[in-house]
């Protein structure tokens, strides 16, 4: 986590990407880098760089149900885990993971960042 803290301290990197070093639990460690091309504000991603985003993450197929239900990131930041759990139509595994490790934390990041 030391290596996550220093670069959340460097403001020459200002955009998200995903660390692809997988934890045991399945989530993904998320850090500032510049080499994605996202907005570094998920409220600004469009359809395409919420599906860029669960690709580059591991789950390549899921992904698919995101650009077919037109969820950018707003709708992103909006969903609650019934949104993800049913409304997506995804295997229950997959869709725990989802909420749990990348759209949860996206939506505390998203607060904690607009709320100072």
């Amino acid at each position: 986590m030391k290596k996550v803290a220093e670069l959340k301290e460097t403001s020459t990197l200002s955009m998200l990407s995903v660390d692809m070093e997988n934890k045991e639990n399945g989530s993904l460690d998320v850090k500032n880098s510049v080499e994605n091309g996202r907005p570094p504000d998920p409220a600004d991603w469009a359809v395409t760089d919420v599906v860029n985003y669960f690709r580059t993450a591991g789950f390549e197929e899921q992904a698919n149900a995101f650009q077919e239900q037109e969820i950018d990131g707003k709708s992103l930041l909006l969903m609650t885990r019934n949104d993800v759990l049913t409304g997506l139509a995804l295997k229950l595994g997959p869709a725990l993971k989802i909420y749990e490790y990348h759209v949860k934390p996206l939506q505390t990041q998203h607060l904690k960042n607009n709320s100072l």
